[in-house]
């Protein structure tokens, strides 16, 4: 919209760069041109203002398909006056001298004119073809065929616009229509989605068998080795056994070997020992067989003298004493039968009183102090005594 300011009756007009100035005085054109800046009488002043730059209009409309189907368009037209004089002359572009603001809407007789002509030649187009064709194919086919039409338009450059460019946004249908041609779309998506989903757990079933067979391998290769483990300590159990077996054979062998020795030792040292007694005692009988009763008796009786047990009581009879005092009478020497007998039963007598110590004192007699050797010589000579009587 032109600048217009008041001084003194006049007017002053001045414009933007866009616009183009018509200026006609008395009926007369007196400026004309872009830009302008000039004084003016408003009585006698007749303007216009039509601007010369590049100009959008979007255009938004329904269409029907071949297979009757609504569809919506949305597109954008560029277009631009390229003869402002013709334009000038066919569309009311006045403004008024006092304010500068045009006197009717001359763009928006524009913007119809150019709709209506875009609208034409898209339902043309869009009548033929299905709505899966409009829907895949219908933008540049509705754009193509506006392009040109707009370009053919007569009235158009009769009125001196200039399609500069056509675009086409989007071809859409009715929510319900979409919804349901999105459906199948979504559908094989969603298969194949699901065909993912059970791939991806197929693969993971896969792992999961492949890990399970892995441990089930490495659990009999463990059970292969205990068993082995197992084995072998068997093997070195038996082995140790056996080696331990064999150890303590030998020891009892030996020890059995060691008893034997020990006992042929024993054997022979008593058995020496036995010959060594036995000719001890050949000799002690040999050495007293020569002997006199009366001798024998003189050394058993200092044998018991020797080893006097403790008497408790002491029985005379009338025939010890007898004898006794008999050889007492004779003053030793050899006795009678009868003293020899009573001298045997005396040391009898006290053999026999005098229980086992009399035998331990009777053991005297005897190198090697047998009790039983001891009593039996006393006894042999009172034996003997009594055999001569």
């Amino acid at each position: 919209m032109a600048d217009i300011t008041r001084r003194l009756g006049l007017r002053h007009l001045r414009s933007a760069p866009t616009a183009h100035i018509r200026h006609h005085r008395n009926g007369k054109l007196a400026h004309d041109g872009p830009g302008l800046s000039f004084w003016f009488r408003p009585l006698s002043a007749a303007l216009s203002e039509v601007p010369v730059d590049d100009r959008e209009l979007a255009v938004a409309f329904h269409a029907r398909t071949a297979d009757f189907q609504d569809v919506t368009v949305q597109a954008a037209v560029t277009y631009r006056i390229s003869d402002p004089a013709a334009a000038a002359a066919r569309l009311d572009f006045s403004v008024d001298p006092d304010t500068g603001a045009w006197r009717s809407a001359p763009l928006e007789q524009l913007s119809t004119l150019l709709t209506e002509s875009a609208q034409q030649h898209a339902l043309d187009v869009l009548a033929r073809m299905p709505l899966s064709a409009a829907l895949a194919e219908g933008v540049a086919a509705v754009r193509d065929r506006v392009c040109t039409g707009l370009g053919a338009e007569p009235r158009l450059p009769a009125t001196g616009i200039e399609v500069v460019a056509v675009r086409v946004v989007a071809i859409r249908p009715e929510p319900e229509v979409e919804r349901a041609l999105r459906t199948p779309a979504r559908e094989r998506i969603q298969q194949d989605a699901d065909s993912a989903t059970f791939e991806r757990r197929a693969v993971a079933v896969e792992r999961e068998r492949a890990i399970a067979e892995n441990e089930l391998a490495s659990r009999i290769e463990l059970a292969r080795q205990e068993e082995e483990l197992v084995a072998r300590r068997g093997t070195n159990a038996r082995r140790e056994a056996e080696e331990k077996a064999a150890a303590d054979a030998v020891r009892t062998e030996a020890e059995a070997a060691r008893t034997v020795a020990l006992a042929r030792a024993e054997a022979e040292a008593a058995r020496t020992v036995g010959e060594a007694r036995a000719a001890a005692q050949r000799s002690w009988l040999t050495a007293h067989a020569s002997a006199d009763p009366a001798t024998l008796h003189a050394l058993a009786a200092a044998r018991l003298a020797e080893n006097v047990p403790r008497i408790e009581s002491l029985t005379l009879t009338p025939d010890v004493v007898t004898g006794l005092l008999g050889r007492l009478g004779r003053g030793g020497g050899g006795g009678t039968t009868r003293d020899n007998a009573g001298a045997a039963g005396a040391g009898a007598e006290a053999g026999t009183g005098a229980g086992p110590a009399g035998a331990d004192a009777g053991a005297g007699a005897g190198p090697d102090a047998p009790g039983t050797h001891g009593a039996r010589g006393a006894r042999g000579s009172g034996d003997s005594g009594g055999g001569r009587s």
